[in-house]
């Protein structure tokens, strides 16, 4: 059996959801050298963090499809309605996601008037995000440094799945963690409180099959009697049987979810959503404040994508979710 310290031991991957994220998650290590040039081409890694916060909306993204290197971030003021948004590409120099990302190394995405930085540094029980982006003609610069409390985060969601039968795999790992710091839009600081706000983490390490679509969507609060509530959902197309990466925190605890449901209420961007598990343990309305989007087609390559930001409502395992913010996004892509 693969060992805890790592996603694929003597050639055998873990599969299912697993108790923590493994120290060393890279699913390479499960192919031959002959073949795995291929599957590292087909593998997607991306590292990203929704920002809860009751002033704005946010989120941050670097990622390697292998044939680009990325990374997006955006901020949305409640109070003014204006959303500020950048994204840049760069050479495979550019970015740097290692496989040991949690334990003490660090990821970024550095080219001019665009960095993102995250240090992982579970010794010192906090990692970092740092963030420094420049004023376009479009969007106010964005500055900040924000610290996450690792120590009180939530139980980790950690998922290792296949996607098809044709070799498609999925790894993920999902956490909240409390966030304090500052992120600054312009020239106005928001401060995070980390007995209020998150920085919840999405990370993957997926081989994708050539046509994928998902709809996906998280959130995080803190309840009545001051623990961290929260879900991650997500609807694709999965062989019978395997895990899916839904889940939902509570009581210091991440539960698996299976079988969840989105259902726009209209064909209008800005309609809410309903979202809902089988067993009705999640049962949530998504309400949007605004949305960002891209869509390009290069023939073989395709990708339609949005996300919105906004607030939930509703129940989670019976605890009341009232104007949690959070994100829902989907994707259709060929790639």
């Amino acid at each position: 059996m693969p060992d805890s310290d790592s996603l694929v031991t003597r050639g055998s991957r873990a599969w299912g959801r697993l108790p923590e994220r493994p120290r060393d998650a890279n699913p390479l290590d499960a192919h031959p050298a002959l073949t795995r040039r291929w599957h590292n081409f087909r593998t997607k890694e991306w590292v990203g963090f929704t920002l809860v916060h009751p002033e704005l909306a946010g989120s941050m993204i670097v990622q390697d499809a292998k044939y680009l290197a990325s990374a997006e971030i955006y901020a949305y003021e409640l109070s003014g309605g204006a959303l500020h948004e950048h994204a840049a590409n760069g050479k495979r120099t550019a970015l740097a996601l290692p496989a040991r990302l949690m334990f003490g190394a660090s990821g970024r995405f550095e080219t001019p008037g665009f960095a993102l930085r995250y240090d992982f540094d579970t010794d010192a029980g906090r990692h970092d995000i740092r963030i420094d982006v420049a004023a376009t003609a479009t969007a106010a610069a964005l500055t900040g440094r924000l610290a996450l409390d690792a120590a009180h985060a939530s139980a980790p969601l950690v998922v290792s799945a296949r996607l098809d039968e044709r070799g498609g795999t999925m790894f993920t790992h999902k956490r909240i963690y409390p966030v304090s710091g500052a992120l600054t839009v312009g020239e106005r600081e928001h401060r995070f409180d980390p007995a209020r706000d998150f920085a919840i983490v999405d990370e993957h390490r997926s081989q994708l099959p050539y046509r994928s679509d998902w709809t996906w969507g998280t959130f995080a609060l803190r309840t009545a009697s001051g623990e961290i509530a929260g879900a991650n959902f997500a609807e694709r197309a999965q062989p019978a049987g395997e895990d899916e990466e839904s889940g939902i925190w509570l009581s210091g605890a991440v539960e698996p979810l299976a079988d969840v449901a989105f259902a726009p209420t209209s064909d209008a961007p800005d309609a809410p959503w309903r979202v809902r598990s089988a067993d009705g343990r999640l049962d949530v309305v998504f309400t949007p404040d605004g949305r960002k989007g891209v869509r390009k087609n290069f023939g073989v390559v395709a990708i339609d994508y949005w996300q919105a930001f906004g607030r939930y409502d509703g129940t989670l395992a019976g605890t009341p979710v009232s104007g949690a913010r959070g994100v829902l996004e989907q994707m259709r892509m060929r790639s």
